[in-house]
């Protein structure tokens, strides 16, 4: 697959990493960054053989936010600034961010964007907008309550606090802190495992995932659930999974 210049795409079985690799400018998104990014990831998730997505940084900072240039002579209207998290986000298949240094505001949000978090201890989550005059955007603080709360969030975005990456693993931001040397090989395993499910499959919980956040009573969840477990019972793919459950169970032979 043809990439940008400021990224890189690789192939694994079942799985893609993307890669931001515009380590001079400390992988800012740049608009022209952002649009590679959508292309990439749209064109991925619309590829029957990738189930997965992982995204992914060289040198030493994950992203840090925004391009100051972009910001201070727009290319574009500031919100196609977040159209490549949205893109991420959206993606229909799972996606594992691989955070090996900082993530700096809208550099936050793109892992943020991610439905899992793996991080190493020289990861920092920093916020960063207010320190610069601006309002958080991007869903960023809507990404944060969901993931941690109200009070994190308020101590992440209006108390200044910034978490390392086994603190971020600690308090929910991160799902899990790894030596660094086994970051990208964590995120790769995860993603495989989503991406040995069955796609329809990933991608209807992947929206129940989403929608459940409206949901405050067990049995409205329960409603919610409903629907979508039905589907998948009158699928031959769960057909064809209990026949070999049983088999194991040595109900059948």
């Amino acid at each position: 697959m043809a990439t940008s210049d400021y990224l890189r795409v690789e192939r694994l079985e079942g799985v893609a990493v993307v890669t931001l690799d515009h380590q001079s400018d400390r992988n800012a998104l740049s608009f022209a960054m952002i649009e590679g990014l959508v292309a990439v990831v749209r064109s991925l998730s619309s590829d029957g053989e990738i189930g997965a997505i992982v995204v992914a940084a060289d040198g030493p900072v994950f992203s840090a936010g925004g391009s100051v240039d972009d910001l201070f002579e727009p290319k574009a209207p500031l919100e196609e600034m977040y159209a490549g998290a949205l893109a991420v986000a959206e993606s229909g298949v799972p996606t594992v961010a691989a955070v090996n240094g900082p993530a700096l505001g809208a550099g936050m949000n793109l892992a943020l964007s991610c439905d899992l978090i793996v991080c190493t201890p020289r990861a920092r989550f920093e916020t960063r907008f207010p320190q610069i005059g601006l309002h958080p955007g991007g869903g960023h603080l809507w990404h944060l309550r969901e993931r941690m709360g109200r009070q994190a969030a308020a101590a992440l975005s209006l108390f200044g606090e910034v978490l390392g990456g086994e603190e971020a693993a600690q308090h929910g931001l991160a799902w899990r802190c790894v030596p660094e040397s086994d970051l990208l090989d964590v995120a790769v395993a995860l993603a495989s495992r989503a991406a040995g499910l069955d796609r329809q499959l990933a991608g209807r919980i992947r929206s129940t995932l989403d929608e459940s956040g409206a949901v405050h009573r067990a049995s409205d969840a329960v409603d919610l659930e409903f629907p979508a477990q039905q589907w998948s019972m009158e699928r031959p793919e769960f057909a064809a999974a209990l026949r070999r459950l049983r088999v194991s169970l040595g109900r059948e032979s």
